[in-house]
């Protein structure tokens, strides 16, 4: 016997909806950008990962910590990789959370990209902070984030 949320799903398609779990796969996806998000923001925080954690700064390009040795972060910006994963693992939720999280998320990454192009690393409003290479991988993020939340995130058609 089917129950009825596995049976209202029957049609949709499985890239759509986990009939073991109820969860779509926009819900899937969000959770593990949230689980990616959540331990880079600890991991952000333990020496020997993150390189010069003792010069680690609350904000600001003065910061010297690298997480991996390539990735510069402060206290701030591992606060944000934390609550975005928070978030992103919320999405495990509902659907219409975890498409808005990838999508409003990814537009979040794509301004901070920017921001990062346009904003000198040296200069005081490099407030994040932000080197090259966190410049290309928020790139990278928002255009995984603005096309997963797209293509896993809508409707089936039945």
């Amino acid at each position: 016997m089917t129950s009825p949320r596995s049976a209202s799903h029957s049609d949709s398609s499985p890239l759509l909806t986990n009939a073991r779990t109820g969860r779509t796969s926009v819900q899937v996806v969000a959770g593990i950008f949230g689980a990616v998000f959540l331990l880079v923001g600890i991991l952000g925080f333990i020496p020997g990962i993150t390189a010069n954690l003792d010069t680690i700064m609350f904000a600001g390009h003065h910061s010297e910590a690298a997480l991996l040795g390539i990735f510069q972060v402060s206290v701030l910006h591992n606060v944000v990789h934390l609550l975005f994963g928070i978030v992103g693992l919320l999405g495990l939720r509902s659907r219409g959370l975890a498409k808005s999280y990838l999508i409003v998320g990814g537009i979040v990454y794509a301004v901070l990209w920017i921001y990062g192009l346009v904003v000198p690393m040296e200069s005081m409003g490099n407030f994040v902070p932000l080197n090259t290479a966190d410049n290309w991988l928020h790139f990278v993020l928002a255009a995984a984030m603005i096309t997963t939340g797209f293509v896993f995130g809508r409707k089936s058609r039945g």
